[in-house]
């Protein structure tokens, strides 16, 4: 596992919550990328660091498709409570 160089943006609110549901469930940045393609998502390894790193905007289109894979609620990846 790499550690982050910079700092977290300002950019989103969701990437580290994005980096966080995604390694608890074990899953690398590439299958994560591989899934986002089957639904359509079209981003690429840096794009996806950068959102992680909140370096990046995120879609709505993206936060859905995220919040599918990750299989979380949007409103905890927008305020990291649970509705």
């Amino acid at each position: 596992m790499r550690i982050r160089k910079k700092e977290l943006g300002d950019k989103n609110l969701v990437g580290a919550r994005i980096e966080t549901a995604r390694r608890s469930r074990g899953m690398k940045q590439k299958e994560l990328l591989a899934q986002l393609q089957v639904r359509g998502v079209d981003i690429n390894a840096s794009a996806l660091s950068k959102l992680e790193g909140q370096l990046r905007i995120v879609t709505d289109m993206e936060l859905l498709a995220f919040a599918e894979i990750l299989d979380v609620d949007v409103m905890w990846l927008l305020t990291g409570k649970e509705t």
